[in-house]
C-alpha cells in the first residue's frame, strides 16, 4: 500500500527548496521580459509550433522542408529569375548545370513524392538570358585605311 502525507504537512523537493531561496534572495526581480505576455499566448497550439519558430528565428524558407524532387522543381522554376542578373554566358551555364547536375542526382536515386522533373535545356537558358539583356554597345572599327600607330624600335628607346 502507497503511503499518503498526513493533511497539513509538505514535503520539499531539493529544487523546490532552491527556487524559494532564490525568490527570497530577489534573484527573479527585474528580469528583461518580466510583466510581459508570453509570446503566443492565447493563439491556438499547433503541433509543429516548434518547426515554425525554428524556420523564423534562422531566417529559413519553408522550401528548406520540401522533399527533393519539389526544392528542384521550384529551382527550376526560379532559375530564369535567379540567372537574370548574372554578368557571363558562362556564369549562366555554370548555374544551370549545377542544377542539372542535382536534377541528375536525385534521379539516379529518387526519394520522396514522384515529381516529373527532367534536366533543364543550358541553351534554352542562355537564350532567353540573352533575350533579356540590352545589346552592348559596340565601339566602331577603326577605318581600314587609318595607319596604325607605329611602335618605337627597342634601341631607339634607349637613345632618348
Amino acid at each position: 500500500m502507497t503511503e499518503r502525507k498526513p493533511p497539513g504537512v509538505t514535503f520539499e523537493s531539493w529544487v523546490d527548496k532552491q527556487i524559494r531561496t532564490a525568490q527570497e534572495r530577489g534573484d527573479f526581480d527585474d528580469l528583461p521580459g518580466a510583466g510581459k505576455p508570453l509570446p503566443g499566448a492565447g493563439a491556438p497550439l499547433d503541433d509543429q509550433w516548434w518547426v515554425k519558430d525554428y524556420i523564423r528565428r534562422e531566417g529559413l524558407s519553408g522550401d528548406a522542408l520540401l522533399p527533393t524532387p519539389l526544392q528542384l522543381h521550384k529551382e527550376v522554376e526560379r532559375l530564369p529569375e535567379e540567372v537574370r542578373d548574372l554578368a557571363t554566358e558562362q556564369a549562366v551555364r555554370d548555374v544551370a548545370a549545377d542544377l542539372n547536375r542535382r536534377i541528375v542526382e536525385h534521379l539516379r536515386a529518387p526519394t520522396g513524392p514522384q515529381v516529373a522533373i527532367g534536366p533543364v535545356n543550358v541553351d534554352e537558358v542562355v537564350a532567353s538570358w540573352r533575350a533579356g539583356r540590352p545589346e552592348p554597345v559596340h565601339q566602331p572599327a577603326p577605318a581600314p585605311n587609318d595607319p596604325a600607330p607605329r611602335k618605337t624600335p627597342w634601341w631607339q628607346r634607349f637613345r632618348r
